[in-house]
């Protein structure tokens, strides 16, 4: 088990009372709610080793290949120079656009993740030089952006002639938000104040900046609200949590002093677009998903934390409706968001054209917000969501080899599309890092004396319920295999709840909503758990059954879901899968690629009723569960679709004509 290294101030605020878990991304040390908090915590990832034969390599490349090929691309393209010209001990103009201090700040944020479940020196020491860095380029009164601190005169573009003068384009308060999550990340994992007390700088010159009796604006890019949530947790400030509140209050209102305007043809003119920032009218109002992806998830994250932390239920209603549209009108299959590419957006009703954008970032603000609805409610729906954007969508964001990225995932290709090392706009590795990092901590969660078992990874965790310690061990070889056995043994016999996720897919339902469904279902074996080989009643609470009993040291729990290769429709709405099917089993999506199919993919079509045949290849693509089909004289090959891309270019399709 991993070993946390508790600083001190955090004991304390537990103590206190003022240090609950982070709900979202997860806390790495244990802490106590606060008065007011989400009703479920998750079991902190410090907390929780990872055996599994899937994900155990992932993390793995994701610390050793990942997170330092993240770091090295930051000092090629300047990103890091860019902070030493902001302390004037480097010559030379800013490079790159304004908000490239969050891709500094996001892999700080993932290292430190990593630190707490993985020790390591070399890391520890650069992060250390990283965090010096930046220190030097914030302002003597807690004002930190290198855009414009590296030359105050000539600002990046977009930066605008002043502080927070063009606060809807400039990022400077989206730069805060990553900055604030960072230095909670290493200050929880470290015990270090370096980060932390730059972000509280920070942190404290917004607070004094904007407010009823300061300016009265709001961010174009949602960000800062949920972390100075995170900052509240970690410092027991109540100021920053109210600061949360204050923007999201005035989203939709008047801004003091008034909007900047650009000019049609102007390369920010989209920034005119009030619904394009989710200012358009004020958030309780919101009822459907509108604008940039990335910057809707992130508000809706803020917002489901600010109903439950503040006890304000108008946020909490319109977080449910904005959920329920997106599950029902504008999530893709692979749990992709925003189908619009020139503004990264979200779409009209059903538009989901596979050249989808599916911002991998979107993938991953859609999750943070999933994890927060479920500690809220404790309905699996929100978790079955979240598997399909792990499983999918999250995880075509990287390569196998973990050095290599998508921005955009699409569900259809020509054979243009290929990973890159990086990009110009590069917020989308290091994101996809940080969420890696804290896999862990997004299995387990605890609700007093009921435990969840959220997602189904090979691992091992230690809770303290009813007085006593319980020891939890998964074994599976999910989500190739539907077999999942969890050995519980408290230290003493105990009574508790024991709530484990029957997921969606294996209850016949393809999605919470009919955006998508199985072609069919009714040859499907039904879903089956014992206890110490007892078969038990599947009676399902909010998609979980619970195991209400006194458990002893050596019972073991067998959760069986059958896996079955099926196709998928879309609704109707869905013009462009009118006439076709996808391909799934289990949780995992599958796509027909090129490289296992004679070279092209665009003119294959596979009837309905045509059988699906499986079988594990250890050798392709890492190991992955292969599905196979005859079509006429054709042979037809699918793979994972999280796989694509790793053998080269070429063509892909997940909607197949039948």
């Amino acid at each position: 088990m991993a070993v946390s290294r508790v600083p001190q101030l955090a004991i304390v605020l537990a103590i206190a009372g003022l240090a609950p878990a982070l709900p979202g991304l997860t806390p790495l040390v244990a802490q106590a709610p606060a008065a007011r908090d989400y009703p479920i915590r998750p079991v902190p990832l410090a907390d929780v080793r990872i055996l599994d034969d899937f994900w155990r390599p992932k993390i793995d490349v994701n610390r050793s290949v990942t997170i330092p090929h993240i770091m090295r691309e930051n000092e090629i393209t300047g990103r890091v120079d860019n902070f030493l010209k902001a302390a004037h001990r480097v010559d030379g103009e800013y490079k790159g656009h304004r908000y490239d201090d969050t891709d500094i700040y996001k892999v700080i944020e993932a290292a430190s993740y990593s630190l707490a479940a993985h020790a390591d020196a070399a890391l520890d020491k650069k992060l250390d030089d990283l965090i010096a860095v930046v220190a030097a380029a914030q302002e003597p009164d807690g004002y930190l952006y290198a855009a414009r601190t590296a030359d105050a005169s000539h600002p990046a573009p977009g930066a605008g002639p002043e502080r927070w003068s063009w606060l809807h384009t400039s990022h400077e308060l989206y730069n805060q938000g990553h900055l604030y999550e960072a230095a909670v990340a290493h200050f929880q994992a470290t015990g270090k104040r370096t980060l932390l007390n730059v972000a509280i700088k920070s942190a404290d010159l917004v607070c004094r900046t904007f407010g009823p009796q300061g300016r009265i604006d709001v961010p174009g890019h949602e960000e800062v609200e949920l972390a100075l949530v995170k900052l509240w947790r970690a410092t027991g400030e109540r100021r920053y949590l109210d600061q949360a509140k204050f923007f999201l209050d005035q989203r939709g209102r008047p801004h003091n002093p008034p909007l900047h305007r650009f000019e049609p043809g102007d390369r920010f003119a989209m920034y005119n677009d009030l619904a394009y920032r989710q200012d358009q009218t004020p958030v309780t109002e919101q009822l459907q998903a509108v604008g940039h992806a990335v910057r809707a998830t992130y508000l809706y994250s803020g917002m489901t934390d600010a109903a439950v932390l503040t006890g304000d239920e108008a946020f909490g209603r319109a977080a449910t409706a904005i959920w329920q549209d997106v599950t029902a009108k504008r999530i893709y299959l692979t749990g992709g968001l925003g189908s619009v590419g020139g503004t990264e957006a979200f779409g009209a009703d059903y538009a989901l054209p596979n050249r989808a954008y599916a911002e991998t970032c979107a993938s991953i603000g859609g999750m943070l917000w999933y994890h927060r609805m479920f500690l809220r409610d404790g309905d699996a729906s929100y978790y079955d969501t979240f598997e399909r954007t792990l499983y999918n969508g999250y995880l075509s964001g990287v390569s196998i080899a973990g050095d290599t990225f998508f921005y955009q995932n699409p569900l259809v290709s020509n054979g243009s599309l290929q990973r890159s090392a990086y990009f110009d706009v590069a917020c989308c590795p290091a994101n996809l890092a940080r969420l890696m990092a804290q896999l862990p901590g997004l299995v387990y969660a605890q609700r007093d004396n009921e435990l969840f078992v959220n997602l189904f990874i090979g691992s091992e965790t230690a809770v303290r319920a009813g007085g006593a310690a319980v020891k939890l061990a998964q074994s599976t070889r999910y989500p190739w295999d539907g077999r999942v056995t969890i050995h519980v043994d408290p230290e003493r016999p105990i009574d508790l709840t024991l709530s484990v996720r029957v997921p969606g897919w294996a209850r016949g339902q393809a999605m919470p909503t009919d955006l998508y469904r199985f072609a069919k279902t009714a040859s499907d074996a039904s879903p089956s758990l014992t206890v110490n080989g007892a078969r038990q009643s599947l009676t399902l609470e909010k998609g979980y059954a619970r195991l209400r009993r006194k458990w002893q040291k050596g019972d073991v729990v067998e959760l069986t879901l059958s896996m079955p290769v099926r196709r998928v429709l879309a609704h109707e709405g869905v013009a462009e899968d009118r006439g076709k099917a996808a391909i799934e089993r289990g949780p995992i999506v599958y796509c027909l690629e090129a490289a296992d199919n004679g070279g092209r993919v665009a003119d294959a079509s596979l009837p309905l009723d045509a059988p699906l045949d499986h079988h594990f290849d250890r050798t392709l693509l890492g190991g992955v569960e292969v599905v196979t089909a005859r079509s006429g004289d054709r042979q037809l090959v699918a793979v994972p679709y999280y796989a694509w891309n790793n053998r080269g270019k070429g063509e892909m399709a997940v909607w197949i004509p039948y």
